[in-house]
């Protein structure tokens, strides 16, 4: 597979307009990139412009804080389906993992992925908050939870992916989830490395610099 393939060209700022979202899908058909990962408001307009193409719509739940109700997160999630996206990227309620409270975490994964039926999706566990026991629970609660991606980053947080967190990660998940470094991702170089270590996803707002 070629770099182009492993690509989420992103663009989840709060001031994207939509001519940067249209911008960004074209960036994605003209590049042959994966998918393009929006904010939900979003999805509509990225389907609409990616139709007829093979670039799939990857949208952003319970976003960049995982704080909200679970019941706020399959609504949503099960909008944006709805709305055409391909995939759903959400966020772990990153409270309720540090708080120890494993299996209402694993039921929102659950509940989520039920929604969304066949869909891809991704669990953004936010590692910059975590420690490394703490990482270790949330990718086996993604796993449990029937997730088929753990993802390290938001991209909003205090930090992004790093080459540590992706081996961490590796060795929980195995075969049974893949991974997706996201957050930082900004040359050619590093998006290679990830991909050697056995990423399957990479989520960066720099895609054509990663190419070119």
């Amino acid at each position: 597979m070629a770099l182009e393939d492993f690509i989420d060209h992103t663009n989840l700022r709060p001031t994207a307009t939509i001519a940067d979202i249209q911008k960004l899908c074209e960036e994605a058909k003209s590049y042959n990139f994966y998918a393009v990962c929006v904010n939900g408001c979003y999805v509509p307009i990225a389907k609409e412009a990616l139709k007829n193409t093979p670039v799939k719509v990857a949208a952003v739940i319970g976003f960049p804080l995982g704080a909200m109700s679970t019941k706020a997160k399959v609504f949503e999630a099960a909008d944006c389906i709805g709305n055409g996206a391909d995939e759903i990227d959400m966020v772990i309620n990153i409270g309720w993992l540090k708080s120890k409270l494993y299996d209402t975490v694993r039921e929102e994964i659950k509940a989520i992925k039920e929604a969304i039926g066949n869909n891809m999706l991704k669990v953004i566990i936010e590692t910059c908050y975590l420690t490394e026991e703490e990482k270790e629970k949330a990718c086996a609660l993604a796993i449990e939870g029937q997730a088929d991606f753990v993802k390290t980053s938001t991209g909003f947080g205090t930090g992004g992916a790093t080459f540590e967190d992706v081996r961490l990660m590796k060795k929980i998940v195995g075969g049974k989830a893949k991974i997706k470094a996201s957050g930082g991702v900004k040359d050619k170089e590093t998006a290679l490395k990830y991909i050697e270590m056995g990423v399957s996803r990479i989520g960066t707002s720099s895609g054509p610099n990663l190419i070119t």
